[in-house]
């Protein structure tokens, strides 16, 4: 089934739901992301805003293209770091931040006024993404809001109370390109009532 498809109509189906393998727990720098470099009091090293070129690469001083594409900020920096430390610096630390995420997509399902595919920009919260969604409807229960994401290759889930990040008494957590949001458990079928029901605490992913 592709994600389009998904409708708050329509019963939501574990086995034909289909995420990207390649979607992981912390995210990856993308084609046309803003990711901020920063080389520790090495100014003439250090730039803002840099974009990410179609082929997943950034242009540095000294030592020229490098792939960021489909790497973590973290291994970024060190890639980084590793090639100015061969011939140019000593023991350089390198700092690399994602300032804008570009067209990530995300799903947002069940019980919201309009539910689909959306894209989001930069970092989105659950909140926010319920909201491009116009919102929870009349029949929504908030307590149960379901995010469903691949993490290391393997299908996972976690409940989030809506109502209680909405009063401030939960962190509004970050969502992730290729997530899928439902809202409103009492939608799903016995197969996901039975994978959600079985979490043992709020807010925490596991693999079904």
């Amino acid at each position: 089934m592709d994600l389009a498809e998904v409708t708050a109509a329509r019963t939501v189906d574990l086995q034909s739901i289909q995420t990207s393998s390649s979607t992981q727990g912390e995210y990856r720098i993308g084609v046309s992301d803003k990711i901020n470099v920063v080389v520790f009091q090495v100014e003439d090293l250090s730039f803002k805003e840099m974009v990410v070129d179609s082929s997943g690469n950034i242009q540095l001083p000294l030592i020229g293209s490098v792939t960021v594409a489909d790497r973590t900020a973290a291994e970024a920096a060190a890639d980084i770091a590793q090639r100015l430390a061969r011939q140019y610096l000593r023991n350089p630390q390198v700092t690399v931040t994602v300032v804008e995420a570009a067209n990530q997509k995300i799903t947002v399902d069940g019980a919201v006024s309009k539910p689909g595919v959306y894209v989001m920009r930069g970092s989105t919260s659950l909140l926010q993404a319920i909201a491009m969604a116009e919102g929870p409807n009349a029949v929504a229960d908030l307590t149960k809001v379901a995010v469903f994401r691949t993490i290391e290759g393997q299908r996972s889930v976690a409940l989030f109370d809506l109502a209680a990040i909405r009063q401030g008494r939960a962190a509004d957590p970050a969502v992730l390109g290729d997530d899928i949001i439902v809202v409103d458990t009492s939608r799903f079928n016995s197969i996901l009532r039975d994978v959600v029901g079985a979490l043992p605490a709020l807010s925490v992913f596991r693999p079904y």
